[in-house]
C-alpha cells in the first residue's frame, strides 16, 4: 500500500465530515480582524467576518500560510515516511502555492499542486486525488492526472451583493451601485486560474439560483461521481431548490453541500452560492 497523504489549504472548503471521511488535513490561511490575526476554520468562522463588518463597517483581510507553516506541516508527514500531495488555491489568487513550493523544496516526496481554482473547485481535485490514492496510483502519476484534470473543473458562484467585492477593492463603487439598482446578480466564473464575470441574472435570489443552476448544467457533460453545492450562508429552501434542479439535470452519485470558509466568504459576502463539478 502506498504511503501517500492528500492535503490542502483551508480555501478548499471541504466540510469537517468530508475531511474526516477522506482523511484530509488542512493548512489554514489567516483572517485578519484589524490587528487580530486568526486561522481560517480554526479560530475564525465566516459568521465572525459578517459580524465584524456589521459592527465596524470594515472588512477583514486574508493572508497566506507562510513557508514556515508549510515546512512544519509537511515535515510532520515526511518524518513518518509519507509522500504528500498538496493542493492549493490558484496561484492567481494568493502566494500560498508559492510558499508551499518553497517549503517543499527542502523536503523529499512533497508535491504541491496549483489547483487553478478556489473553494470546492479545489475540493473536487482533493477528493479525486484521494480516490486515486485508494486505487493504488503512485504519487507522481496522481500529480500528472490532477494537472490535466484542473482545466476541466467548472467553478462558478452567484453573488447576491457586490458590496464585499467593492469594499475589498475588487470592483468599483459604480459597478456595485449599478448592479444593486438593476437588481443584477452576477455569476463569477473561474477560468484558467483567474476570476471573471459571466452571465448576469435578474430577479429574486431563489429564482436566480435555479436559473443559474440550469445554465451551468444544461448542455454540460459532467463526471457523475460528485457535484458540490457550496454557499456562504444562505436559506436552506434555496439550497433544496438548487439540489432538486441538479438532480433533474444529471444523475450525480453524490450531491455534496458545503459551507464556504472564511476566505471565500470574506470576498463574496453572504447569500453566495455555486454549483461546482468536473467536466468529462
Amino acid at each position: 500500500m502506498n504511503k501517500i497523504v492528500v492535503t490542502a489549504d483551508s480555501t478548499c472548503d471541504l466540510s469537517p465530515e468530508l475531511r474526516e471521511r477522506y482523511h484530509v488535513d488542512l493548512v489554514p490561511l489567516y483572517v485578519n480582524f484589524g490587528e487580530d490575526s486568526r486561522r481560517d476554520g480554526v479560530d475564525a468562522k465566516p459568521d465572525d467576518i459578517y459580524e465584524y463588518y456589521r459592527s465596524t463597517g470594515k472588512l477583514t483581510t486574508t493572508s497566506a500560510a507562510s513557508p514556515g507553516d508549510y515546512h512544519t506541516f509537511f515535515k510532520g508527514f515526511t518524518d513518518q515516511g509519507y509522500e504528500v500531495i498538496h493542493l492549493n488555491i490558484s496561484s492567481g489568487f494568493s502566494i500560498t502555492h508559492q510558499n508551499a513550493m518553497m517549503a517543499a523544496g527542502d523536503l523529499k516526496g512533497v508535491y504541491p499542486v496549483d489547483s487553478y481554482n478556489l473553494s470546492t473547485g479545489t475540493g473536487l481535485l482533493v477528493l479525486a486525488a484521494c480516490d486515486m490514492v485508494k486505487e493504488g496510483m503512485p504519487a507522481l502519476d496522481i500529480v500528472s492526472r490532477l494537472e490535466e484534470m484542473r482545466g476541466r473543473v467548472r467553478a462558478s458562484f452567484i453573488l447576491d451583493t457586490l458590496e464585499y467585492l467593492w469594499k475589498g477593492g475588487r470592483c468599483s463603487g459604480i459597478t456595485a451601485l449599478g448592479a444593486n439598482l438593476l437588481k443584477l446578480k452576477p455569476c463569477i466564473e473561474v477560468r484558467d486560474g483567474k476570476m471573471g464575470v459571466g452571465k448576469k441574472f435578474r430577479g429574486n435570489l431563489s429564482n436566480v439560483m435555479e436559473q443559474y443552476t440550469t445554465t451551468r448544467l444544461e448542455g454540460a457533460h459532467p463526471e457523475l461521481r460528485r457535484v458540490f453545492i457550496t454557499h456562504s450562508g444562505i436559506d436552506q429552501a434555496i439550497i433544496d431548490r438548487v439540489a432538486a434542479r441538479v438532480k433533474q439535470l444529471h444523475p450525480f452519485e453524490e450531491i455534496l453541500v458545503t459551507r464556504a470558509g472564511c476566505v471565500v466568504s470574506n470576498h463574496c459576502g453572504p447569500n453566495t452560492l455555486g454549483v461546482l463539478f468536473i467536466e468529462k
